[in-house]
């Protein structure tokens, strides 16, 4: 497994710096149709609004979680699902967010592609044209937009444009079976953050999350032999054309990998001990290693294809064992290990 997620991680970019941009959460779950999906979709979206805060430090008042029943979770659920309510999210983070922060909406539900592709809300649905208006409201900010239902491909198309990803859990309307891709992109973020963390610099990408859940999701359809049936879409350069396989080089991703679930100063937090003067190095180390990865990225199209893959793997790996001997002395120091 690790080694297809190293392979993965060849068409990763180094983590770039995330500046100093405020990021801010919106999360809403759709109608359930019965109390199993109601459970499911309720437990994703409570796992990304804890990693948000207890592993990315991420304010609670700049999160927004709205579900089909507020009475699961009170002290968590702001609100119902409606399209007044969500609406009314997105033009508090419009009021709230600055030019410049990074927006993230992460929808769960099932969606459909009778009429207008939509995701089903309590009361009068929203469809895949409306949420692009309430988009054109964040005008200026850096918009992550995560559609995980069925049916959610057409998503892509109507919300593409400059400043924005848009990741889907299928690649048309016709993939209508529940999907599994909402749980996988969550678990990047928590349990399995260390295998979705390619590059080893305490924090999962956007385009590190849409890669992890791709690859657990064609996984989980394999060890159950079951034909594959949802197939992921991430756009970020604003064609209207969803990459299966994204690559920073050539198209989508290049963004991708720049976004994070946290703001610039709480993943700058990842240097725990930023004066020490055995630990100053190493981070000063595994940042001058990052930058040989750009480099040579940039070399790709002058260097035999294999050559290049060496190279890169190489430096990969140094990376995770330097960022490995990081994680050891920042232990010895009493660091806390846990989002680490």
């Amino acid at each position: 497994m690790r080694t297809a997620f190293l392979a993965a991680g060849l068409l990763l970019g180094a983590a770039a710096s995330a500046g100093a941009q405020q990021a801010h959460l919106l999360v809403v779950t759709g109608l359930g149709g019965d109390p199993t999906y109601r459970e499911q979709f309720h437990a994703w979206a409570t796992t990304l609004v804890e990693a948000a805060t207890a592993r990315y430090d991420l304010p609670p008042e700049r999160i927004t979680y709205l579900g089909e029943d507020p009475e699961l979770d009170p002290e968590r659920i702001a609100g119902r699902s409606t399209r007044e309510n969500i609406a009314a999210a997105v033009d508090a983070l419009a009021e709230g967010s600055a030019s410049g922060d990074h927006v993230v909406i992460v929808l769960f539900g099932h969606g459909s592609e009778s009429g207008r592709p939509r995701v089903n809300l309590p009361g009068r649905d929203l469809a895949a044209d409306d949420y692009a208006a309430l988009l054109d409201r964040l005008e200026g900010r850096r918009i992550t937009f995560v559609n995980t239902a069925s049916a959610s491909g057409p998503f892509v198309e109507s919300l593409s444009g400059p400043d924005r990803l848009v990741m889907t859990a299928t690649r048309s309307g016709r993939e209508w079976n529940a999907a599994l891709f909402g749980g996988y992109f969550v678990d990047a973020f928590a349990d399995g953050e260390s295998d979705a963390d390619v590059n080893k610099d305490s924090r999962v990408s956007m385009l590190e999350a849409f890669t992890y859940a791709r690859l657990r999701v064609a996984q989980a359809y394999e060890s159950e032999g079951l034909l594959l049936t949802e197939h992921a879409l991430l756009d970020d350069n604003g064609d209207g054309a969803g990459a299966l396989e994204p690559d920073p080089l050539e198209g989508d991703g290049r963004m991708a990998r720049t976004l994070f679930l946290a703001s610039g100063e709480a993943t700058a937090s990842a240097m725990a001990f930023p004066d020490d003067p055995e630990l100053r190095p190493l981070y000063d180390e595994r940042a001058a290693l990052e930058a040989r990865v750009e480099d040579l990225r940039g070399l790709r199209g002058g260097l035999d294809a294999e050559q290049y893959e060496r190279q890169l793997q190489t430096l990969l790996v140094e990376i995770a064992l330097k960022s490995r001997e990081i994680r050891r002395l920042e232990a010895a120091r009493g660091a806390p290990e846990e989002g680490r």
